[in-house]
């Protein structure tokens, strides 16, 4: 049994008991959240698609963490002006155990 879920404008194939790193929600941890928005839900070989969600699916997910991840640097240059700038960035993310998926 997995799902596609999609958060944070991107999307998740997910399955019961994954971890998954998503964008960063407004949610504390060992609390519980639940995604409604269902792209796709396969149960043995039976296969749902929404359009644009699934009605009735949800997943819900325990929250493990939240953090950042590893920085990333970004130069900027121009050239023949003598100008260039070095800029770090960790993006935020929280980090999500799926504990069951209803379609």
């Amino acid at each position: 049994m997995y799902a596609i879920i999609e958060t944070g404008g991107k999307q998740y194939k997910v399955c019961e008991g994954d971890i998954v790193f998503i964008e960063k929600l407004e949610a504390n941890e060992g609390d519980t959240v639940t995604f409604d928005c269902v792209k796709a839900v396969s149960v043995g070989s039976e296969f749902k698609v929404g359009a644009p969600t699934v009605d009735g699916a949800a997943v819900t997910a325990k929250v493990i963490a939240n953090g950042k991840g590893k920085k990333i640097y970004v130069m900027k240059y121009k050239a023949k002006k003598n100008e260039k700038k070095k800029i770090g960035h960790r993006q935020p993310y929280t980090k999500v155990q799926i504990l069951s998926i209803q379609g």
